[in-house]
């Protein structure tokens, strides 16, 4: 039988860079105790209020069709939620969606066609690959590096430009590194898409989640000469710890909203009104899970910096913000690959390796903060006597081959 060009495209860009983490849950089902630093999903849980307003939603008949735009109360909540940053932002210029990726899915859709390039960071967070290949575009990867922070540089963007590039694709707080994008690295990189008429597509999905002392969000919204080619895209899955509710939205010009509504309304209709009543009582509320959470994984930082301060051959990356942190695991003779394999087998600990997230990570794992103090320290520990034991071994091996 036949099948659309969009399945061959996505054919090895879905569950497949989640093998160590699938991996991981068959073993715990199997009975072992396993430590999963795969994903982010919060241990703080959302708010029971929020859960209350919820179903009492859903009770008060709130379950029937939204609009294609999204309901009225959530747009506008999202409008002022947006203000001081976009003065004259109107629900005009928002769309809502089931979640962040449904947006980004979206918005890449409607701004790149066959052949078409979208400029992004890498590494980048695995499912940006499948969102840019869906309609046929080609990912045209920025290195991101270590020794600069996970910063994308203004040169290293000028440099990964063609005549095919149509969009930048940003994420700050970044996943997986957990860099942030200051507001003069932002202007630079908002200068070289004008000066090639492209657009500037922003994940922001992590921007409550900055717990680096000495940094604090900016987004390119904040510049108005910008406004005309930004669209952001967020939700209120970490901010208010609440994942599993699917409830997303992509600010940016109005004309551009207008042109990309068919394009929702053919997927979907908004999200869910009782859903919808949830997120504006977060966005409006007053709420302490994104504070909680970011002094909570703050001090995970600084206790795997300080543990892997003995270990020479595990180097953590800087993290300003976020829910992981991304660690070269190169001088352990083992490339990020063949490091998560063997510590989920070895030592029951599972992690991300960096293949999982381009081409830019061969020797890099993603460890996410996501888990107990208690049983993080414990994954950290056997982490660096895993290192540790790699690097021995790799050292024998080479003194043998003299």
């Amino acid at each position: 039988m036949r099948y659309a060009g969009i399945t061959e495209r996505l054919a090895s860009l879905g569950g497949e860079k989640w093998a160590v983490h699938n991996a991981a849950r068959k073993m715990a089902a199997a009975g072992s105790d396993v430590i999963e630093l795969t994903i982010g999903e919060p241990d703080i849980p959302v708010d029971p209020a929020l859960v209350d307003v919820c179903t009492d939603a859903m009770k008060r008949g709130r379950t029937h069709y939204s609009n294609g735009r999204g309901e009225t109360g959530l747009l506008e909540a999202l409008a002022d939620k947006y203000r001081p940053l976009y003065p004259d932002i109107s629900t005009d210029n928002i769309l809502c969606f089931p979640g962040t990726q449904t947006a980004l899915y979206a918005v890449i859709t409607a701004l790149v066609d066959e052949g078409e390039g979208v400029l992004v960071g890498d590494p980048y967070y695995a499912t940006y690959a499948g969102v840019i290949r869906s309609p046929g575009a080609i990912l045209q990867p920025v290195p991101l590096a270590i020794e600069n922070g996970f910063v994308m540089q203004p040169a290293d963007l000028e440099a990964a430009i063609t005549p095919e590039s149509r969009v930048l694709l940003l994420n700050t707080p970044h996943n997986p590194t957990g860099s942030l994008l200051d507001r003069e690295t932002i202007a630079k990189l908002g200068d070289i898409a004008k000066k090639h008429d492209l657009w500037i597509v922003c994940d922001e999905v992590y921007e409550d989640l900055i717990f680096a002392d000495d940094m604090e969000f900016a987004s390119p919204l904040e510049f108005e000469h910008l406004r005309e080619r930004t669209i952001v895209t967020s939700s209120i899955s970490k901010t208010f710890a609440a994942t599993g509710f699917r409830s997303g939205w992509a600010v940016g010009p109005a004309e551009f909203c207008t042109r990309l509504l068919p394009i929702s309304e053919t997927i979907l209709f908004g999200n869910q009104p009782f859903i919808a009543d949830m997120s504006e009582a977060a966005l409006r509320g007053s709420f302490d899970t994104a504070e909680r959470m970011r002094r909570s994984y703050a001090a995970r930082v600084k206790m795997i910096e300080d543990e892997l301060a003995s270990c020479p051959v595990l180097v953590p990356g800087k993290v300003a913000g976020g829910m992981f942190i991304m660690i070269d695991v190169s001088r352990t003779g083992l490339d990020g690959e063949s490091f998560a394999w063997k510590l989920l087998e070895e030592q029951a600990v599972a992690v991300m390796p960096g293949s999982s997230f381009g081409e830019n990570a061969p020797d890099l794992i993603r460890v996410a903060l996501t888990v107990p103090d208690e049983q993080l320290k414990e994954a950290i520990r056997r982490l660096h006597s895993f290192a540790d034991a790699c690097a021995a071994q790799a050292k024998g091996a080479k003194t043998a081959s003299l």
